[in-house]
């Protein structure tokens, strides 16, 4: 969902105008940023909690080479859910819809694989028959010179 999708949906609902309800949207999100950027928490009782980490520099190794390399300090944001929201993400009706997507999903993805063989089998045919007709073309060259 869009955050324009967003203020149209609760335009509809509350009955207010879509414009006062974005300017609604971006006023709470400034002051959300607003408040993370000092540093202090941003908690949302039944929906969770934002709050700004700071990280240590540390060592770490780049995967190619092996060599160590230096990651510097930073800040990140953490958003931690309340326990209104899991529940209502971990109920059982959420669960199945992800269930039944993923079994809609791996029929899909099998298809796609068989093609992708056959497209393999179909160019292993014809790259023999390219093969023996540049076999064919190259003694009528050396006749010419000679």
């Amino acid at each position: 969902m869009t955050k324009n999708e967003l203020a149209r949906e609760l335009a509809e609902e509350l009955e207010l105008p879509r414009r006062q309800v974005v300017e609604i949207i971006e006023t709470i999100l400034a002051r959300i940023t607003d408040v993370l950027k000092s540093g202090d928490k941003v908690q949302l009782a039944p929906f969770g909690l934002f709050r700004i980490r700071d990280r240590a520099a540390r060592m770490a190794r780049n995967p190619m080479t092996g060599e160590p390399v230096k990651v510097p300090a930073k800040r990140v944001m953490k958003f931690v859910p309340g326990k209104a929201l899991k529940e209502a993400v971990a109920s059982k009706g959420g669960a199945r819809r992800a269930t039944a997507a993923k079994k809609t999903a791996r029929p899909a993805a099998k298809k796609s694989t068989a093609k992708k063989s056959t497209a393999k089998k179909a160019t292993a045919k014809k790259a023999p028959a390219r093969k023996a007709t540049a076999k064919k073309a190259a003694p009528a060259r050396k006749k010419a010179r000679r």
